[in-house]
Formats: C-alpha cells, structure tokens, sequence
C-alpha cells in the first residue's frame, strides 16, 4: 500500500474533488496492477483512455490499455511509489518499478496523469531513467559531454 506518499498536508492546498477522486483512481491503478486485477485497474479507466508506452504505437481504449499493462509489466511487477503531486487535473506519480525474478531489476520512473471530468484515468504517459544515449548507445560520459546539472 502507498498511502503515506499519497497524502497532501500543504495548508494552502485548494481542495479539487475530481482531482482528489484522480489520485485515488491512480493509487488504485498501482495497487491494481502490482496485484495483477486487471478487471478492477480496468474500472477505474476511463472509455477513451490513453497510453503512450516509449518504443511502441500509442495504446487507446479501455482493453488496448490493459493488453499494454499486461504485456508491459508482466506478473512479477511491483511499484513503489515514492511521491504523488496533484493539480488540475493533472497527477505526476515518481518511484521505482521493480520487476522480481533471478534477480530484482529496478528502474526509476515518472508517470504523468490525466484525469478526465469524472475523475476517472484519461491518460498516462510514462517516462524512465535511463542512461542517454540508450542502449548501445554512447552516454554522456563516453561522448565527451559534461555531466548532466539538475
């Protein structure tokens, strides 16, 4: 359960109530997924939803979506969650998908969210941390460039 990243304290925080029905729907997405209920992940996305895998054609409806999870994900995949921002309609998850097997793979990622009028999942798209350069490719180390500043 990630409930303790999920709470906003902040005491100027304007209270959105499709937003706040959002990030529980999203909450929900992971919990749904990491247990492999895709019937109840489903119930949560909303008809014309969306999902922009990198690498692979844009997944659109509520079963193309799912197909995408399950064939993205696989069955020994858990996230951890380690920070939720919400606003406008717009929710950005940040933490590590962990894929369990010979050995635990983890990889850092960030999910932005829309959430449609309803509250319910209208789009995701998630982004990765990987080195630049991609596999094979050269990083910013190998080619010459100095390291990336935040």
């Amino acid at each position: 359960m990630h409930a303790d990243v999920w709470m906003n304290t902040a005491p100027d925080t304007v209270v959105d109530l499709v937003t706040a029905a959002g990030t529980d729907h999203v909450r929900l997405v992971y919990d749904y997924l990491d247990a492999g209920d895709l019937d109840a992940c489903g119930s949560l996305l909303h008809d014309r939803v969306e999902l922009e895998l990198p690498g692979v054609p844009t997944a659109r409806g509520r079963t193309a979506v799912l197909h995408a999870h399950r064939d993205h994900n696989g069955s020994h995949t858990r996230h951890e969650i380690d920070r939720v921002v919400a606003r406008d309609r717009s929710i950005v998850a940040a933490g590590r998908r962990v894929t369990s097997g010979k050995e635990d793979l983890s990889l850092r990622f960030v999910d932005f969210f829309r959430i449609a009028g309803d509250g319910m999942v209208e789009s995701c798209t998630p982004y990765y941390h990987a080195e630049p350069g991609g596999p094979g490719g050269k990083s910013w180390r190998t080619a010459g460039f100095p390291p990336p500043s935040c």
